[in-house]
């Protein structure tokens, strides 16, 4: 025996199908124009800020990036998981806490660090050989 489930229910798209004998030759849901949109002023900024020109061949493949980047998207967001749960989704992702590959610390150098000697103070060795001296002479 078959159970039949309710999900038929949410897996109905929001589609415009439009009037009668005008319909667009493709099924794209309401939240893929949205997304093709924003995905489109940035694909457009991007070229711009790049150095490419506004003509004929920048725009087709700006459109052509868009409806693949778009279609990318779509399949991640559906009836279970939204738009906005999908941003979030990603935001916590590249925010998110990562274990630290760097290795701190490393060689220790003092070739770059400036000792400054005080003149009023005898260095130790020079003490000890003034020490020496003078415990000579009064050998002597």
């Amino acid at each position: 025996m078959l159970v039949r489930t309710d999900d038929e229910v949410y897996r109905v798209d929001s589609v415009w199908l439009g009037p009668p004998r005008a319909t667009f030759p493709w099924r794209a849901r309401y939240v893929s124009y949205g997304v093709g949109l924003v995905v489109m002023i940035l694909v457009m900024f991007v070229q711009r800020r790049v150095g490419i020109g506004l003509d004929f061949f920048s725009v087709a493949w700006a459109l052509v990036i868009t409806v693949v980047v778009t279609r990318f998207l779509g399949k991640k967001i559906d009836y279970e998981r939204p738009l906005g749960q999908v941003v979030e989704m990603f935001r916590h992702e590249v925010r998110g806490p990562r274990a630290r590959t760097a290795v701190a610390g490393g060689a220790i150098r003092a070739g770059h660090v400036r000792i400054s000697r005080s003149r009023t103070r005898p260095r130790p060795v020079q003490a000890r050989r003034r020490r020496r001296k003078e415990w000579a002479r009064a050998a002597a």
